[in-house]
């Protein structure tokens, strides 16, 4: 992986965060978390989308649950502290840092 890609991962990773803080209920679907992501100028594929809910799901960050194809995210009271910067976590961008 080139060291652009791992930033754009960091980046991808905080916006999905971030997004979910701002939804209501803390939840999203990959598909409207696509989209922000799009409109935030990380342009990402759904397979990227994917696999950044699935390494947040790992951290602890999110919940997951697939209903029929579409996967519904949640953030956790971790995950909104994270997207607040009110805690760090390796792999995930620092507002103002790379």
């Amino acid at each position: 992986m080139s060291e652009l890609a791992a930033i754009a991962d960091t980046h991808r990773r905080l916006a999905i965060l971030r997004g979910l803080a701002a939804s209501p209920a803390s939840t999203s679907n990959d598909s409207l978390l696509n989209a922000l992501l799009d409109d935030l100028g990380v342009l990402s594929t759904r397979d990227q989308v994917r696999t950044a809910i699935a390494w947040l799901a790992e951290q602890g960050l999110v919940t997951v649950r697939d209903r029929e194809g579409l996967v519904i995210v949640e953030a956790t009271g971790r995950g909104l502290d994270v997207a607040a910067s009110k805690a760090y976590v390796p792999g995930i961008a620092r507002p103002g840092r790379r």
